[in-house]
């Protein structure tokens, strides 16, 4: 397994570090961090320009069809800022969604517009009950015709004020229980009877979407009926892969804020990287740094390289979710007091440690799916 980089990805790595610095400084994040969508109208652009909207859509459906390691650098970058905005969602979650769910006429509508940033994809999954599995999809669509109504509640939807259409997770089959007889339904936010309040908090860019009699044609059901868990599922494990890349960027910027400011800070007179309790707090967040890394870059090569990567990919969302968390812990340790300050910058990471931490289920849920796999 070579985790090197090859000469394309240097090349990204480096286009993707110097957007962020020239474009994305301290202060712009920061503004961003106040930002109902986190991706400003001028700022998708400039993104979707550079191709990184598409960058795991097939060339036939107008992206650019790289590796799934190339996508993992360029996410390492972003996650760096951290860089919010519906990317992770439209992008990558809801592209590969529709190119597992999707008929060729569906993605060939879909997917251009996604690449070009014009449609913004995100997932509606979670209900109240907040639990991730196929059991706790409840939301029904009642058939009539050629068309579904939809009545109910989807929750702790990422990026929901930023999509423009909605893939719902809902029941199509009256009585049926588990993955069986759920379907993705493609919503238009812009129908009649949708509406999407923000929900406040220390997580950031999640709302709740409710659905009040919205009528949404059979044709825009993503395939088959009843199969969209499955589908789902082959999208979410290609996913995860590079929300932990975006993660393990988060660590590294964390890491050098906390090594920066251990040179710099001068206590007794003395820099306080010297004291033996914050070098404890570095090495842990070294650590939790480095396994993220690592078990992020195996399920990358296995999902490239055509191998079984199931165990793989839930355990690099186990680790990336608590390392990134833990990280920003030992990050505020060290730096104490001007940690929590705003403009210091600290807790944009702190506050997407715990946006992500059960972003498409929590670390307990993907320790009972990797023990799945390896069973």
């Amino acid at each position: 397994m070579d985790l090197s980089l090859n000469e394309h990805q240097t090349m990204l790595k480096n286009a993707a570090a110097n957007f962020m610095e020239r474009e994305c400084p301290k202060n712009v994040l920061l503004q961003l961090d106040k930002h109902e969508t986190g991706a400003p109208p001028e700022l998708w652009h400039k993104i979707a320009e550079l191709g990184w909207l598409g960058m795991l859509i097939p060339a036939q459906y107008g992206g650019s069809g790289s590796s799934f390691s190339d996508a993992a650098v360029l996410y390492q970058e972003l996650g760096k800022g951290p860089l919010p905005g519906p990317h992770l969602s439209s992008a990558v979650l809801g592209a590969l969604t529709v190119l597992e769910a999707g008929s060729e006429e569906q993605r060939r509508a879909i997917l251009p517009r996604v690449a070009d940033g014009v449609q913004v994809l995100t997932l509606a999954v979670l209900e109240p009950e907040r639990r991730w599995g196929p059991d706790a999809v409840q939301l029904t669509a009642a058939r009539s015709g050629g068309t579904f109504t939809l009545n109910g509640l989807k929750v702790f939807v990422h990026d929901a004020l930023a999509a423009t259409h909605f893939i719902c997770a809902v029941r199509t089959t009256p009585g049926s229980s588990g993955a069986e007889g759920i379907s993705l339904a493609l919503v238009d936010r812009s129908l009649p009877g949708v509406s999407v309040r923000p929900l406040k908090g220390f997580m950031g860019w999640v709302g709740e979407v409710r659905f009040d009699g919205v009528q949404v044609p059979e044709s825009s059901v993503l395939g088959a009926l009843g199969g969209g868990w499955a589908a789902l599922d082959r999208a979410i494990e290609r996913a995860l892969p590079i929300l932990a890349a975006y993660q393990v960027g988060g660590c590294e910027a964390v890491f050098q804020m906390s090594v920066e400011y251990s040179r710099t800070r001068i206590q007794f007179s003395q820099p306080i990287g010297r004291f033996q309790r914050v070098q404890d707090h570095i090495i842990e967040i070294t650590n939790a740094m480095d396994a993220a890394r690592w078990v992020t870059n195996e399920a990358l090569w296995k999902l490239d390289a055509g191998r079984d990567a199931a165990s793989s990919v839930h355990m690099a969302k186990v680790v990336a979710s608590d390392g990134y968390y833990t990280a920003c812990n030992h990050a505020h340790e060290v730096h104490a007091g001007i940690g929590v300050s705003w403009e210091y910058g600290l807790n944009l990471h702190t506050r997407m440690s715990r946006t992500l931490y059960s972003h498409l289920g929590d670390p307990r849920y993907h320790k009972r799916r990797m023990a799945e796999a390896l069973l």
